[in-house]
């Protein structure tokens, strides 16, 4: 397996860039494919998670073209894909997996969707049974529940209110809410549970509005998707990945100042609200219109928070705990709590965290839906971590270094999932 040797550093300095969101990049591409007119979109993310987006549109007979670093031309088919017998491959990419399932169960043709072993272990049952609702033909074609898939033409109705489960992952009402209006028809969401990760459709509704639909909602129980069709807004610009900023801006906060371009305070993203969160464990934040400052100014704490809102970016979170300070372990026990939706991510984010937190020493009280960290005295050298084909793993844990520790990354190249060049800036402000 390829390592990565991390030297102990001491101090985080500089300005980076980041590259653009993937949440954004692959709703972008799906709702300009699914157009009337022509899109350009600039600052995508080139990823292996955007990769499989663009791979699948090609196969379903969008026409694309690469015009530019980073930007890409999408000729919309005007909610009819082209090709109606396509077997699509999708790796571990749920951002494009799940809204293309909804996509195409509501496209009339038939599709095979499959992607790598631990994709096949991500659970879609929820939205499934909620396009089942509508008339859909979806089959599993191994274990109930799990991709893959075989999608077939389908008899729609969407007369009656489709009820989707909200616990489990908002990426299932993201991909309902972006799919309903391939229907013709107007339609009803309820959302049965709590709705977490509430941001990211926020994400969702934001984009269906600049590609033209206006989704309704009463509270976050019920939406209403209206009788239209999208139009292309003629360009667009792809935010910079905050997710993707929660590295530096722990890096800054962790160990001096750092300056984070390509997001800022009016961000849509629902993670430029970690920036608040870092914040309560000691450090200063200021923001700009396309940037966040984040500077070291206080003895790190621990805290106790709630981050439903902030699920992805919450990981930063687990890693600064290993930097809390206190006369006490319970003064330096970092407690962070409704993170459910860990445990169906790229790995079982919560046990994986666990596993890897207790190799430099930590102490470590893992639950349903919940994980409490207590740091040691002195945080155990030159660990070697585990990253799981995780991209978040593989980047948090890239910040136990500014510890004043030498570690090892296995297997660093799965950060091409949102981030292909992390540890190269990483290495740039890290010293």
């Amino acid at each position: 397996m390829e390592q990565l040797h991390l030297p102990a550093a001491h101090e985080a300095l500089g300005a980076i860039t980041l590259p653009g969101s993937k949440s954004i990049s692959n709703r972008t591409l799906l709702l300009a494919a699914l157009s009337d007119g022509v899109t350009v979109i600039r600052d995508l993310l080139a990823s292996d998670d955007t990769a499989r987006m663009l791979e699948a549109l090609t196969a379903l007979g969008v026409k694309l073209e690469n015009i530019g670093e980073n930007a890409w031309q999408v000729t919309g088919c005007g909610g009819n894909f082209p090709n109606k017998q396509v077997d699509l491959f999708l790796g571990n990419a749920g951002t494009a997996f799940r809204p293309l399932t909804a996509a195409l169960a509501f496209s009339g043709g038939d599709y095979h969707l499959h992607g790598i072993a631990r994709m096949h272990e991500r659970p879609i049952g929820d939205l499934v049974d909620a396009l089942k609702q509508a008339g859909a033909q979806v089959a599993y074609l191994a274990n109930e529940g799990y991709p893959p898939l075989q999608i077939s033409p389908a008899k729609l109705d969407v007369n009656h209110a489709i009820q989707i489960r909200g616990d489990v992952s908002s990426q299932f009402l993201t991909a309902l809410l972006m799919a309903l209006p391939l229907t013709g028809q107007a339609a009803t969401i309820e959302v049965v549970g709590e709705l977490i990760s509430k941001p990211y459709i926020e994400i969702t509704l934001n984009l269906m509005q600049r590609f033209g639909i206006t989704v309704q909602r009463d509270g976050w129980a019920r939406f209403h998707v209206p009788t239209a069709r999208y139009q292309s807004p003629g360009e667009i610009y792809v935010e910079g990945d905050a997710s993707s900023a929660s590295y530096f801006i722990a890096a800054g906060i962790l160990a001096g100042d750092v300056t984070v371009n390509g997001v800022g305070e009016h961000s849509i993203q629902g993670d430029i609200r970690f920036a608040e969160a870092a914040n309560l464990m000691g450090g200063r934040i200021s923001y700009g219109d396309n940037h966040v400052r984040a500077e070291k100014i206080l003895s790190l704490k621990a805290i106790d928070l709630d981050c439903n809102h902030i699920p992805d970016a919450a990981m930063t979170l687990g890693v600064m705990a290993m930097f809390a300070q206190g006369d006490t372990d319970q003064a330096r026990t970092t407690t962070l709590r409704n993170i459910a939706s860990w445990r169906v991510k790229e790995t079982d984010r919560i046990a994986a965290m666990a596993t890897e937190l207790r190799k430099v020493g930590a102490t470590v009280v893992e639950g349903a839906d919940y994980i409490q960290i207590t740091p040691p005295a002195r945080l155990t050298p030159n660990a070697v971590i585990d990253t799981y084909d995780d991209h978040r793993m593989a980047m948090c844990f890239s910040l136990l270094s500014l510890a004043g520790v030498p570690i090892t990354i296995n297997d660093p190249k799965c950060v091409g999932k949102t981030f292909p060049d992390y540890f190269k800036v990483f290495a740039n402000i890290a010293r």
